[in-house]
């Protein structure tokens, strides 16, 4: 780049993968902008990561249909170009699909769908432009399999597997890597919101956050357009290819039941 700041944007970065995100790019003298809904967390994240790589914080709420373009507007008013974006916010809900709210329904597709599109959309041309960077966005293991039980959620990761695999080879011939990276359990906060109160689950082969993370930075920065994080994840996606779509289904369903 010029030696221009490589600057790697970072949203959902208050906690869990997105945070060990951050703090993988930072371990590569990556300059940082984190952003997510919870202030507070991101300014701790800042002042942690900050004797490393410079840090910059930016709130937003992507729930919000404007807050892609204000997100990146604000990062433009400080004069920050962007070298990566990495699309990492998102949540689950667990319940019957007839039964959840629709509004929060709404919310995730918003959120898990519609904002890392937009973001996409809107950084792409000028990483294009500068034939540099790219784009990591966090999907999951899960958008190999339909989601009784979690339809929407489940659905918002093969959406975004899609798009990624997609745009990887739109991005490729101009110096431009789109990578998915699909976790399996991870030990972070998600299942305290996507689990009903009082639910208890047994979850094994639950990689660390930063492990995941790691993986997922090396494997962007090698260019690879879909990055299975852990052996037994990589498994149980090629045992996807083996199942029929009616078996993985039922399963599916009897584990998120």
């Amino acid at each position: 780049m010029s030696g221009a700041p490589a600057w790697t944007l970072v949203t959902g970065a208050s906690s869990g993968i997105g945070a060990a995100l951050a703090a993988a790019f930072a371990a590569r003298g990556r300059p940082l902008i984190l952003s997510a809904r919870r202030a507070e967390r991101l300014e701790a994240l800042a002042e942690a990561l900050r004797p490393q790589v410079p840090v910059e914080v930016v709130p937003a709420d992507l729930g919000e249909p404007e807050a892609p373009a204000r997100l990146l507007a604000a990062v433009a008013a400080r004069g920050l170009v962007l070298h990566t974006l990495v699309n990492n916010a998102g949540f689950g809900l667990r319940g019957r699909f007839a039964a959840l709210p629709a509004g929060d329904l709404a919310e995730m597709v918003a959120v898990n769908v519609a904002a890392p599109t937009a973001l996409a959309r809107l950084v792409l041309p000028g990483l294009i432009a500068r034939r540099a960077g790219g784009i990591l966005n966090v999907a999951s293991v899960v958008a190999y399999l339909p989601g009784p039980n979690m339809a929407v959620y489940h659905a918002s990761k093969a959406y975004l597997l899609s798009l990624s695999e997609a745009l990887f080879e739109e991005a490729r011939p101009h110096g431009v890597t789109v990578t998915a990276m699909c976790p399996g359990a991870t030990a972070t906060e998600f299942p305290h919101r996507a689990d009903p109160p009082g639910t208890r689950r047994v979850r094994g082969g639950v990689m660390s956050a930063e492990a995941v993370a790691r993986l997922g930075v090396a494997g962007h920065l090698a260019g690879k357009a879909v990055v299975v994080t852990g052996a037994g994840n990589v498994g149980a996606v090629l045992a996807t290819r083996l199942v029929p779509r009616w078996l993985s289904r039922k399963v599916a369903a009897r584990l998120q039941g």
